[in-house]
């Protein structure tokens, strides 16, 4: 009896929204601060996903040209050089140079208040390899970045 009871109670649980459906383990959000800090250092990725969903946030409160926040993923080899040459591309190609081939999936330059989505094409992960993920405005890869795994 406590079992039937357990299944109504998921079940409802289901119906009102509060269960995740399966899709949902194929996407993640994260925010970004003025304090230079994403909201989660980890990501892991369901190798059942076809594409990975990366919801972005700026919660601060700073236009995109004083401190605006993007998501790059990267392998953890190529992150520097791919920030290196970042710097160099300026906000209007969202400090990624035009045509990086080493970046795997990268969302736009966003100010505080705003959002943003990418998509990251599952079948560039490889399950083993390193992957960073990190905010390629000048100076905050240092703080904003994290790892990224296939599972």
């Amino acid at each position: 009896m406590k079992s039937l009871r357990l299944v109504a109670a998921v079940a409802a649980l289901a119906v009102s929204g509060s269960v995740f459906a399966a899709d949902d383990a194929c996407s993640v959000a994260i925010e970004g601060s003025d304090a230079m800090q994403f909201n989660k250092t980890r990501i892991e990725v369901p190798k059942t996903c076809r594409e990975f969903k990366v919801s972005l946030k700026n919660a601060g409160k700073l236009p995109k040209t004083a401190m605006g926040h993007n998501w790059v993923l990267t392998t953890s080899a190529d992150m520097q050089a791919v920030v290196k040459d970042g710097m160099a591309a300026n906000v209007n190609n969202d400090y990624i140079k035009p045509g990086d081939t080493r970046v795997i999936a990268h969302s736009k330059v966003i100010g505080g208040g705003e959002a943003t989505e990418v998509l990251v094409p599952v079948a560039k992960l490889k399950a083993g390899d390193a992957y960073m993920f990190f905010c390629s405005f000048p100076g905050h890869s240092a703080l904003m970045k994290g790892t990224l795994t296939l599972k």
